[in-house]
């Protein structure tokens, strides 16, 4: 039986060379996968010629156990499916099994995320290095901004390095921003961001107070006419690793991640982080799903009344 499974095998690579052109590094993934899903069928006392979709499906669970990401399931469903056709297409079956399986759902990855620790040394570092009174003080200064800003309030990159300069006339603690599709939401500031913000406009005033003034807020000699978020995220990197964060962890995006999470966390509802964030539909907003189960499965430890007398009878 091994033998006969092992020249279909092998007819099919063959098929894949010979008519496909396929290289060999595929040939060599085709064979090893089908080789794996023969041993086993084997083990379910049946061979691929004889098995039937629900033998298949359960491969694709045993690969889910296994702890395969869903692209390698689908790899694997994909490398079955080419198989079975050769195998219909040649007679040696009169049906092909796969048609009826379907594709594993490829899983939404959590983003990447900061802790609260993280960011208060990044800020702590940016305030560290803006009151450094030397010509690169106004720079300095301006990554403090940013960072505040992104802290405070989530804002895309892109809405943040595109901001007016009329927002250091506004007078208060909310910020209106104008996202997707021209969209504008209403979003508040801390007082650091606040204090930050004044300071900046001030050094940036007394710097620019005999040139031509910039509309943004953050200027650039670039063809945008403000800061390019690659720079941005270039010196955000160096800062974080001046404050002994890896550079690889972060980005301007994880840092709005960081703004929802750390929210949601210390009890924010769901639909206004959504609001907060400019999503539009609440399902975007749900990748931070898994914030919320933790922090309810540590209220409930800590207040249901059967969890305090489990503790306590450990």
């Amino acid at each position: 039986m091994r033998d006969l499974s092992a020249a279909h095998i092998e007819a099919f690579l063959e098929m894949l060379s010979a008519e496909r052109g396929a290289a060999e590094n595929t040939l060599s993934s085709y064979k090893r996968d089908l080789d794996d899903l023969y041993d086993f069928l084997i083990s379910q006392k049946t061979t691929p010629l004889s098995a039937q979709s629900g033998n298949l499906s359960a491969y694709l669970a045993h690969l889910s156990k296994r702890g395969f990401a869903s692209s390698s399931q689908a790899r694997r469903l994909s490398a079955m499916r080419q198989f079975y056709k050769f195998l219909y297409a040649e007679s040696l079956r009169t049906d092909d099994p796969t048609t009826v399986l379907d594709a594993p759902k490829k899983q939404r990855p959590l983003p990447k995320n900061l802790s609260e620790e993280s960011v208060t040394k990044l800020l702590e570092r940016a305030a560290l290095e803006a009151a450094e009174p030397d010509k690169d003080h106004l720079s300095r200064l301006r990554m403090l901004v940013l960072l505040e800003l992104l802290y405070a309030t989530g804002m895309r990159v892109s809405e943040l390095v595109s901001l007016p300069l009329k927002v250091l006339e506004q007078d208060g603690r909310f910020l209106m921003i104008r996202g997707k599709g021209n969209k504008e939401r209403l979003v508040p500031l801390s007082r650091s961001s606040i204090a930050a913000l004044k300071a900046y406009g001030e050094a940036k005033k007394a710097e620019e107070a005999d040139g031509e003034q910039s509309p943004w807020l953050f200027p650039s000699h670039g063809c945008a006419g403000y800061l390019p978020r690659q720079v941005f995220a270039r010196d955000l990197k160096g800062l974080a690793a001046r404050a002994g964060i890896k550079a690889a962890s972060i980005s301007p995006h994880v840092m709005r991640h960081a703004f929802a999470s750390h929210l949601l966390a210390h009890g924010a509802d769901l639909r206004v982080v959504q609001e907060l964030l400019g999503h539009s539909d609440i399902s975007t907003t749900q990748i931070y799903t898994h914030v919320l189960e933790e922090r309810l499965r540590q209220l409930v430890e800590t207040h249901h009344p059967l969890a305090k007398e489990a503790k306590n009878r450990d």
